[in-house]
């Protein structure tokens, strides 16, 4: 029996939707799962400077790497904010623990101080992980442990990080007695024309040289010092 050109057409225009629906399907929406899991994550609804617990929360998740990837896009590691899915990162550099060798990379921010305030007070170190898919070494986000600290800022619920002077390891995820707080994407070790780039950018350059340069008590922007105070 011969097949008309307007079935064969309309077969295929079905065939093209029904794959269309499938590929939705199978997308992941990020942002939902994080803000239908936030009150798990916070059960004090306190996200300030809790970066911390959005990387433990999803290195904890049964996923492949592209899935971590994707969900560590979505919080700014110095403050605890979410970001809107498909921001655009800023580019920059923060030193490698122990070596100090600057290692550059796209970071996800809420707003431009928490960027100057990275790369001032924060390290990078190497993570090795192993997803669903793949086990991957990363470079990871870190502090040294805030939990001894006389003066941890009020405005940050220390119960989420630690266990008296310690870091609490079933919260938040801890490398080398150092607490991690969030993740370098695209990072790399810097080239000479990266370090040109992120001195002379408008943010990154200008405004993060002004910032890092005011004293502590005058800081009234962004996290002001809570991040700083938890990081110094």
């Amino acid at each position: 029996m011969k097949i008309s050109n307007s079935f064969k057409f309309f077969a295929f225009f079905i065939l093209i939707l029904f794959s269309i629906n499938n590929l939705n399907a199978a997308e992941k929406n990020y942002y939902q799962d994080i803000l239908n899991d936030w009150n798990k994550i916070f059960p004090d609804k306190n996200r300030n400077a809790a970066g911390p617990k959005f990387f433990k929360y999803i290195l904890d998740k049964d996923i492949t790497y592209k899935d971590f990837v994707e969900y560590n896009k979505l919080y700014c590691a110095v403050s605890g904010s979410l970001i809107s899915p498909k921001s655009t990162p800023e580019f920059v550099f923060v030193k490698e623990n122990v070596t100090e060798k600057k290692i550059c990379g796209a970071y996800y921010r809420c707003c431009i101080p928490c960027s100057c305030d990275l790369m001032k007070y924060s390290k990078t170190q190497k993570m090795k992980y192993k997803f669903t898919d793949i086990e991957k070494e990363f470079y990871v986000l870190t502090i040294d442990n805030p939990c001894g600290k006389k003066d941890f800022p009020i405005q940050v619920n220390k119960n989420y990080f630690c266990n008296g002077d310690n870091l609490d390891k079933s919260q938040v995820s801890v490398l080398d007695n150092k607490l991690v707080i969030g993740y370098l994407h695209e990072s790399r070790p810097c080239l000479s024309t990266d370090l040109d780039y992120i001195n002379t950018h408008q943010v990154t350059g200008k405004f993060c040289e002004f910032r890092n340069n005011t004293p502590l008590d005058q800081l009234k922007s962004g996290m002001g010092d809570i991040f700083i105070k938890l990081a110094r």
